[in-house]
């Protein structure tokens, strides 16, 4: 009976874990690398506003995952054939009840977390933290979805961008620059890239769902070529760096992720649908990782 029971208690983790989404966090701790990076580069890093970020940051995209599980279950997008990771509330493993209160407790332990951060940085962190919580909700929820309109690519590149680059950077150095919001773009265009191929992917499902994401509003075509224009403009974002603002050459080397993601990018155009789109979600995250990783080291061996 106890074998049967911590069987059953594991597959029940493993079903919280898998809804929680795990392969999407990176978009919410690449971010907080660079942010912080900047903040080192600035004489700046300051570890326990750091941390809290990053946790904070991890909390608000796995409740933002979480919300997104219950609210398009209600709105039935999530009914039919799915090529995606398997929805927790669609396929029964969670009561629809269980969710709602898992991604509340989620947003409010997040909540918590940022007592701090805003008893260090004051009104702005309410207004980055607030806003954070408030569109990851209403990117399914009410008939205004972000994800229901096609403008939610533009909201992906603001908040996974120059919003969680500089929020990162002006908790730990109570300011904020136009060079800091610049460099916060290039994740933005990642994680834009990531929501552009999970599009591309659920296509057909969405349309037939009446969810009218940007790929279902102009096609196959536009959203191939929008993956490949969100990974180049992220790697020129350096270049304007360099140019503006007297950054390190060496932050160049971030170019790299174009050749390291040479297979992933390939199959965005062949076959371009269907399951096989799951490995360029899970390499396009990876390629996120790895620009700020390459962007951080550069700029702090250099400075």
């Amino acid at each position: 009976m106890n074998s049967m029971g911590n069987d059953m208690s594991t597959a029940k983790i493993k079903i919280w874990i898998d809804a929680s989404r795990p392969k999407t966090l990176w978009a919410a701790i690449a971010p907080v690398i660079m942010g912080t990076a900047l903040a080192a580069a600035d004489d700046a890093f300051y570890l326990p506003a750091a941390a809290i970020a990053l946790f904070g940051a991890i909390l608000i995209q796995i409740g933002t995952n979480l919300a997104n599980d219950y609210f398009d279950f209600l709105k039935g997008a999530d009914a039919g054939t799915r090529f995606g990771p398997t929805r927790a509330t669609q396929a029964g493993q969670v009561k629809p009840r269980q969710m709602r209160n898992a991604f509340v407790l989620v947003f409010s332990l997040a909540v918590v977390l940022g007592i701090y951060l805003v008893s260090r940085g004051g009104w702005p962190v309410v207004a980055i933290g607030l806003s954070s919580i408030f569109f990851g909700i209403l990117y399914t929820a009410t008939p205004y979805a972000l994800a229901y309109l096609g403008i939610a690519d533009l909201f992906v590149l603001i908040f996974f961008g120059p919003v969680a680059v500089g929020g990162t950077y002006y908790v730990q150095a109570l300011t904020i620059t136009p060079r800091v919001l610049l460099a916060g773009l290039a994740p933005g265009f990642i994680s834009m890239a990531i929501l552009v191929v999970n599009n591309l992917r659920d296509i057909e499902t969405d349309r037939l769902a009446g969810k009218k994401t940007l790929a279902v509003r102009l096609g196959r075509r536009f959203t191939q070529v929008e993956y490949f224009l969100c990974l180049i403009l992220a790697c020129f974002v350096p270049a304007l760096l360099i140019f503006y603002y007297s950054a390190p050459l060496a932050i160049l080397t971030v170019f790299l992720i174009l050749p390291a993601g040479f297979k992933t990018m390939k199959l965005v155009i062949s076959p371009g649908k269907g399951t096989i789109l799951n490995r360029v979600l899970n390499g396009t995250g990876k390629l996120l990782l790895i620009y700020c990783v390459i962007f951080s080291v550069a700029l702090l061996v250099t400075e």
